[in-house]
């Protein structure tokens, strides 16, 4: 019984990372990671893990998808790229410091708040409205994460 419960968690999570990453941009890990430590008890470090790990995966998907459609900021995305891997180091170190509750916690609390703001403030930006936004903007944009 356990592993059809595995089974059909896994499953939901990878849809609802699928379509997250695929609809909203949004990281896959986001969905991935709170549903394994809720639902499956996972603990927090292996959930996150595999969450990235399939984050990987699914962001080069989309990423293809978006460039072959011609709607890829690169020079805006390698900034955002640096400093995502500059908070990705500060971010890993801090969670080492964590008990595995204190993380799986956190993961479950900011997905629900990532949830909330996309109910109250959905990414409704076109390429267009993009292009009438001065580069200074659009690079602070980038390295603040709005």
């Amino acid at each position: 019984m356990r592993s059809v419960l595995e089974i059909i968690v896994c499953f939901i999570a990878g849809m609802g990372a699928g379509l997250g990453t695929g609809f909203a941009g949004m990281s896959a890990a986001a969905v991935i990671s709170p549903m394994l430590i809720t639902f499956l008890g996972m603990p927090a470090y292996q959930a996150v893990g595999i969450a990235l790990a399939s984050d990987v995966l699914a962001s080069a998907a989309s990423a293809y998808t978006y460039g072959k459609n011609k709607n890829l900021d690169i020079r805006n995305g390698l900034i955002m790229m640096a400093a995502v891997l500059v908070m990705t180091m500060v971010g890993s170190w801090l969670a080492s410091l964590m008990p595995d509750s204190t993380m799986g916690s956190f993961s479950v609390i900011m997905t629900l708040l990532l949830g909330v703001k996309f109910i109250a403030k959905p990414v409704m930006t076109t390429k267009e409205l993009m292009n009438g936004v001065s580069r200074k903007v659009r690079v602070i944009q980038s390295v603040v994460l709005l």
